[in-house]
């Protein structure tokens, strides 16, 4: 495909009609008249298992909705947002125990285990619904905040844990993704209601995963560790495509944390974050990008080989976020020359131009794996409407 026949992906018009045309996928089928979103969908829209939801897809439609709200400047994704929130607040919360409903089936608590992760999501919910003027949410962003330190803060490493039993009982498992997810929360919490506590917070976790916890391994993000946060290796070893927890380095995960790093520095400008951020993006996109099938691969060992080549749409949508961030950050044009590269191939790719919105994964060569567009808990669209945003944003 010629370079000519492609929109101008990095102009205000393009993104906004793209924007767009992702919400008109979700728009006419997601609200749910009994309650919440509907979170399945094939390909064409119709639903699969309607009656079952997860809570950081209910969270972050949430999320879209706010920002569609904020940055389209359109009243009724106001009305979508506030639907989802009472869901969030008289469903997935439960008042006598003061937990999340993690996955609840026809609005019944299925699995009550608490998820630093899931939390995370509560918490940019509500800054994105606060941010955009929709509801004043402070309280219950302190609330979240609190029941986050009180669950889950491991004051010893100045990190979260990841897992608690409906019993109460912490697991042994530390991650950095929740620690990520949690300082995108608490970057936007610090946004929307100027509180200095939780941007500090922030800081301290950009600052203990990509500088502490990243120097056991070469500078690189390692996603599991010990009780202690010490590396472990094996961890899903035998499971490298694990939704949430896989194995290897994750360049989506090294883009991400560009991003949030560039983030922190609009807020607190410090030369280390940029370098830092520059690194992890560059180091990722030289060993992650395919030079025969396009695209960044989803996975590496710890010796540089590819240990899963499927290309996951948030991989793509992050990179190209945290690819426009460096370059507004540093004038670098290579980075503006990868924002089109990622692009490109997620226009050629990853879009589906025949019903809208993004497929999840396909394989090394660019083929479906299945007829699901979105999945509870797997996908929403949130990564590629949330890239599109921050791009929008800085434009």
């Amino acid at each position: 495909m010629n370079s000519q026949t492609y929109p101008d992906f990095y102009s205000k018009s393009f993104l906004l009609k793209h924007i767009r045309s992702i919400l008109d996928f979700y728009d006419p089928i997601v609200i749910d008249d009994t309650g919440g979103y509907f979170q399945n969908y094939l390909d064409n829209g119709d639903y699969f298992e309607p009656g079952f939801r997860q809570l950081v897809s209910s969270t972050r439609i949430i999320v879209n909705y706010a920002l569609a709200s904020f940055y389209l400047k359109e009243e009724k994704y106001k009305d979508y947002a506030l639907h989802g929130l009472a869901y969030l607040e008289e469903v997935h919360w439960q008042p006598n125990t003061q937990t999340y409903a993690w996955t609840l089936q026809d609005h019944k608590p299925q699995d009550l285990t608490q998820q630093a992760y899931g939390y995370a999501f509560v918490l940019l919910a509500y800054a994105s619904v606060h941010k955009a003027g929709i509801k004043n949410c402070e309280a219950q962003i302190k609330n979240v905040f609190d029941l986050l330190e009180k669950r889950f803060w491991q004051a010893n490493y100045g990190l979260y844990a990841d897992e608690l039993s409906a019993t109460g009982i912490l697991s042994d498992y530390r991650g950095q993704n929740s620690n990520m997810h949690l300082c995108e929360a608490l970057i936007a919490a610090y946004d929307a209601t100027g509180e200095n506590t939780y941007l500090q917070r922030a800081q301290l976790l950009a600052e203990n995963i990509t500088v502490r916890q990243a120097a056991q391994t070469q500078g690189l993000i390692w996603e599991h560790f010990t009780p202690e946060f010490l590396i472990d290796w094996d961890y899903n070893k035998d499971d490298p495509k694990n939704l949430y927890r896989p194995w290897g380095f994750q360049p989506g995960h090294q883009t991400e944390w560009t991003k949030l790093l560039l983030a922190i520095h609009e807020f607190s400008p410090q030369p280390e974050l940029v370098s830092r951020a520059q690194m992890l993006f560059e180091q990722a996109y030289k060993t992650a990008w395919d030079n025969e099938f396009g695209g960044l691969i989803y996975g590496f060992s710890p010796d540089g080989n590819w240990c899963d080549t499927d290309k996951y749409f948030w991989v793509q949508a992050e990179s190209f976020a945290a690819a426009a961030m460096l370059y507004k950050t540093t004038d670098n044009p290579e980075f503006l020359t990868q924002y089109y590269q990622l692009w490109q191939y997620s226009w050629d790719n990853m879009i589906d131009h025949q019903y809208g919105a993004w497929f999840r994964i396909l394989t090394r060569n660019n083929q479906k794996y299945s007829n699901q567009k979105s999945s509870a808990g797997a996908k929403c669209d949130y990564h590629t409407l949330g890239a599109c945003f921050e791009v929008l944003k800085r434009l």
